[in-house]
This record gives C-alpha cells, structure tokens and sequence, in this order.
C-alpha cells in the first residue's frame, strides 16, 4: 500500500486531514490517489471565506487520466487555499503530504475529525 502517515485522518473518497495546532485543518488528497489520478495538471480549490459542507464536493483535481471531485472532509469555512498548486498542480504528485496540500479550513465541529477514518482504517479501505 502507498504511504500513509499515521498521524492524519482520511475520508472513504481519499482526502486526508491534519489538525494543525491552532486547531484549523489542513486538507489533500492522498498518495492512493494522487497515484490513481496520475500526472495532475490543474487543481480547481474553493476560495477563502468559502463554506464547505462535510461529504460535498468543494474542488476538482484534473490529470491527464480523468478529472477527480474534491470532497469536503469536514465542514467549515476555508481560510486559504495553496497558492503553489495555481503554478505547479504537480506537487500533488511530488509530495501529497507535504507541497501538495489543497486548502485549510476552520472546522464547524472539531470533534468531526475524529470521526474519519485512521490510518489502519484508511488501509484497509483502500486496500
């Protein structure tokens, strides 16, 4: 199985999450998928000051294989969106965890995170 850090949170649709420590989130998507997806070469992210719903697309991931949603992981509002993606949606696939973050939010309910899923369970979802 592709790398999956162990201190994040992942939804079934392949988004992980990091609660940073002022308790806003930090959203991507992972390297099970970046890899899925293939080459990226444009990412569509919600704008600053943006409300978002938990489980409703919220952005879009295009490759030169398929054009992918980006799902929501959490509800909140989005404080910003990673501007190195606008010049270089490639660093989705150099570094998912890393460069390649999409946006962060501050979540309407910080407990919500805790009810994704955690790396064991994202493993074995993604098989």
């Amino acid at each position: 199985m592709s790398d999956v850090p162990s201190e994040l949170r992942y939804t079934t649709e392949h988004e992980w999450v990091r609660v940073e420590e002022d308790g806003t989130v930090r959203v991507g998507i992972t390297d099970h998928a970046q890899d899925a997806l293939g080459d990226v070469v444009y990412v569509s992210l919600p704008a600053p000051g943006e409300a978002v719903t938990a489980g409703a697309s919220c952005g879009e991931v295009e490759s030169t294989k398929s054009v992918s949603e980006i799902t929501a992981p959490v509800g909140g509002t989005v404080l910003e969106h990673n501007p190195g993606l606008e010049t270089r949606p490639d660093l989705v696939n150099a570094d998912p965890y890393g460069e390649g973050w999409m946006f962060t939010l501050t979540p309407e309910d910080p407990a919500a995170v805790q009810g994704l899923l955690d790396a064991d369970a994202y493993r074995a979802h993604a098989g």
